[in-house]
C-alpha cells in the first residue's frame, strides 16, 4: 500500500510539472524579425507575442512606433539593436507593463526624455550600451522599481549621479570619457557603500584629468577639499544643479552657501533706508500742512460772507430801531457788547467790497441815548 501511494503521489507531481511546461510554452511567443530592413514597426505581429526582436532594421521609434508598440502589451522581452533611434519620447513603452529586458544597444540615443520609461514597473534588465549620450536625470529611472541590470557602456557620459535604484545590482560603466574631478565623489561613495557591483571595474577608467588616467572610478584617490566642497548633506542637490544649468551657475550657487551672512545685513541696511524714507516724507508733509493752515483758515472765513439782499437791509434797520424794547431797558453791558461785535464783523469786510452798509446807523448816538 505505501509503495502504491508513493508511485501515485509521483505520477501526480509529473504531471502538475508537464502541465506548468505546456502552459509556458504555449505562452511564451517569439517573433524574430531582424534584419528585415523595416523603418517602421510592423503592426502585423500576432498581438500575443512575448519575446519581439527587431534587431538590425532602420526603426526610429518615432510617434508612430511608439502607438503601434502599445498593442503589444504582453511583451516581456524587446530587442531594438542596432536601429535608428535617436531620442526616446515620453511613454514609449507605457503600455508594456509585463516587459522585463529592454535592449536598445548600438543606436545612436543622445536625449532620453523624463518619462521615457513610464509604465516599466517589472524591467529587470536594461541596456543603453554603445550610444551617444551625454548627460542622464537620475528621476529618468524613478519608474525602474525592479531594475537589476544597468549597462551604461561606451558612451559620452562624464558624470552620473547616482540613481535611486534600490533593486539594482549590476551597473555597467566602462568605455564612457570620466571626468575623476570632485564632480565624481559621490558617485563613487554610493559604488562603496552599496551592493551595487561595478561589472568590468578594472576597465572603468578616467579620462580627465591627465593625472588620474592610471586609476578606475572607484579607486581613484580624492583630496581633502573634494569632501569640503561637497557635503554629504547637499550633494544630491548641488549635482541637480550640474546637470540643470551651466558651470558658472553652479558655481554661485556654492558661494551662496557661505555668503548668508552678508544678504542679512543687506537685507537689514534696506530696511532701514525705507523707514528713513518714509520718516521725511510724513515730516515735510506735517510741515506743509502747518503752513497752509492759516491760509485755508482766512479762505474758509471770506468764503462764510455773502451778499446782503435790499429787503433784509430793511429788516435789518427796522428790526434795530424799532426794537419793541425801549434803550433804557435794555442794560449798559448788552449794549456795549452788541456795539463790540457789530464793529467786529464790519472790520473783516473790505472797502469797496460790493456790500451794501447801512449808513444811517449812528453808533455815537446809540451810546447817548443809552
Amino acid at each position: 500500500m505505501k509503495t502504491m501511494s508513493i508511485t501515485i503521489l509521483f505520477w501526480l507531481l509529473s504531471m502538475l510539472l508537464l502541465s506548468e511546461e505546456n502552459q509556458t510554452s504555449k505562452t511564451e511567443v517569439k517573433c524574430n524579425s531582424t534584419a528585415k530592413n523595416y523603418s517602421l514597426i510592423p503592426a502585423n505581429i500576432n498581438k500575443n507575442v512575448t519575446i519581439l526582436d527587431l534587431s538590425y532594421n532602420q526603426i526610429t521609434l518615432n510617434i508612430t512606433d511608439t502607438r503601434v508598440l502599445q498593442t503589444y502589451f504582453l511583451l516581456n522581452e524587446l530587442y531594438l539593436i542596432e536601429n535608428k533611434v535617436n531620442i526616446l519620447l515620453n511613454n514609449c513603452f507605457s503600455n508594456l507593463s509585463n516587459l522585463e529586458i529592454l535592449n536598445i544597444c548600438r543606436n545612436s540615443i543622445h536625449t532620453i526624455q523624463e518619462g521615457a520609461f513610464t509604465g516599466l514597473h517589472k524591467l529587470k534588465k536594461l541596456n543603453l550600451c554603445q550610444n551617444k549620450i551625454v548627460q542622464l536625470n537620475p528621476d529618468t529611472f524613478l519608474p525602474l522599481k525592479n531594475l537589476i541590470l544597468l549597462n551604461l557602456h561606451g558612451n559620452l557620459i562624464s558624470y552620473f549621479d547616482v540613481p535611486q535604484l534600490f533593486h539594482l545590482e549590476f551597473i555597467i560603466l566602462y568605455g564612457n570619457p570620466w571626468n575623476c574631478s570632485c564632480s565624481l565623489l559621490n558617485l563613487q561613495n554610493w559604488l562603496k557603500t552599496s551592493n551595487v557591483t561595478l561589472e568590468n571595474e578594472s576597465i572603468t577608467m578616467c579620462s580627465y584629468p591627465d593625472i588620474l588616467k592610471c586609476y578606475n572610478i572607484k579607486t581613484v584617490p580624492y583630496k581633502a577639499e573634494c569632501y569640503s566642497k561637497f557635503p554629504s548633506s547637499i550633494t544630491e542637490d548641488l549635482h541637480i544643479h550640474f546637470q540643470s544649468i551651466y558651470n558658472s551657475t553652479f558655481n554661485n550657487s556654492l558661494n551662496n552657501l557661505t555668503r548668508n551672512s552678508e544678504h542679512e545685513s543687506h537685507g537689514k541696511s534696506w530696511a532701514f533706508l525705507v523707514g528713513v524714507v518714509i520718516t521725511v516724507v510724513m515730516t515735510s508733509l506735517l510741515i506743509s500742512v502747518a503752513i497752509k493752515c492759516p491760509v485755508w483758515y482766512n479762505i474758509l472765513l471770506s468764503y462764510n460772507h455773502h451778499r446782503l439782499e435790499e429787503h433784509e437791509a430793511e429788516t435789518y434797520e427796522d428790526g434795530f430801531t424799532g426794537n419793541p424794547s425801549s434803550p433804557s431797558q435794555i442794560p449798559d453791558t448788552n449794549s456795549e457788547e452788541t456795539t463790540v461785535i457789530f464793529e467786529q464783523l464790519h472790520s473783516f469786510v473790505v472797502d469797496d467790497d460790493g456790500f451794501i452798509e447801512d449808513k444811517y446807523i449812528d453808533t455815537h448816538e446809540l451810546r447817548e441815548e443809552n
